[in-house]
């Protein structure tokens, strides 16, 4: 069932969520205040403070939930949870399976002196229209070492001079029989 709101009901929620968020802007004002004060303590002052122990003593096992607290500064949780890492076997060893871990960048490819038929703009144009003039004029292409052999797959692909036309089958001549049965639906009676 749905309720209808009326006016009353939607000022109480408004009211509501009014004092939510500023209870919440006054917490988030404290945990301001903290850091700032924090941030001018050294990290053994602040491991004392709270009763934590140095990240880099960590051990396998060791609880580091207290370095999660809101208070605690950020460099002690990250250098908590960078010993935590080395420490779990399951962390810390990669298993080379990682979709982004290699370097897919374009320099990673980049040989030195490398040279493309690929003109900006003209795309392999040129390069598809030379192949295309040796193959009519019955020379052999003749293929340099540094080519690749799909090159010789984009002769084919040039313009003919009279290709053959393509019939298309009209809509309207289409033949009822070729057509698969219309599904059935299925009935129920119930006696009663």
């Amino acid at each position: 069932m749905s309720q209808v709101s009326d006016f009353w009901s939607r000022r109480k929620a408004a009211v509501q969520a009014e004092a939510e968020a500023d209870a919440q802007a006054v917490e988030e004002q404290i945990i301001a205040q903290q850091r700032t004060e924090l941030e001018e303590k050294t990290d053994a002052e602040i491991l004392a403070e709270f009763d934590l122990p140095d990240p880099d003593t960590l051990e396998a096992g060791d609880d580091v939930s207290g370095f999660m607290a809101k208070a605690v500064p950020d460099r002690l949780r990250r250098r908590a949870l960078r010993r935590l890492w080395r420490l779990n076997p399951v962390l810390a060893n990669v298993d080379g399976l990682v979709d982004y871990g290699e370097d897919y960048t374009d320099a990673a490819c980049v040989i030195e002196n490398m040279q493309t038929a690929y003109q900006i703009g003209k795309g392999m144009l040129a390069h598809v229209e030379a192949l295309a003039t040796e193959a009519e004029d019955g020379d052999e292409v003749d293929f340099e070492d540094d080519h690749p052999e799909p090159e010789a797959e984009l002769a084919t692909l040039a313009p003919q001079e009279n290709p053959e036309p393509v019939l298309v089958p009209d809509p309207e001549e289409a033949v009822e029989a070729d057509l698969p049965p219309a599904p059935r639906r299925m009935t129920f009676e119930f006696e009663g």
